[in-house]
């Protein structure tokens, strides 16, 4: 009996470190190996820089079709541009124009 009282005592001081030692394995094991762990986090950070790069390129891109759009409004007609896009859509040119193919499809805009 006297030694199951003593296994008794010494189980409850040693209970609480024991356990509280497994939690933190537990969590610090999941932080660097689970799926929402640093691995994990640091991925996110790169999809994000890489979705904010996408953002930025496309925003740029938009800006300059909006100023192209704009140059083609009735109110603002750009003679130039009109001609440009004409003789790129319907493949029309005068004799004294030099024309330069370039592969891609035709009437694709030039994206430069």
């Amino acid at each position: 009996m006297a030694l199951l009282r003593e296994i008794r005592v010494r189980a409850r001081k040693i209970a609480p470190p024991v356990l509280a030692a497994c939690v933190v394995a537990y969590f610090g094991y999941h932080a660097l190996h689970g799926e929402r762990g640093f691995p994990a986090w640091r991925e996110l950070k790169r999809d994000l820089s890489q979705a904010r790069a996408t953002e930025a390129r496309l925003a740029d891109d938009r800006a300059r079709l909006a100023r192209r759009v704009g140059l083609l409004r009735p109110d603002n007609l750009d003679p130039d541009l009109l001609e440009e896009r004409a003789n790129l859509l319907l493949g029309y040119s005068h004799d004294d124009d030099l024309v330069i193919l370039l592969p891609g499809r035709r009437g694709e805009p030039d994206r430069r």
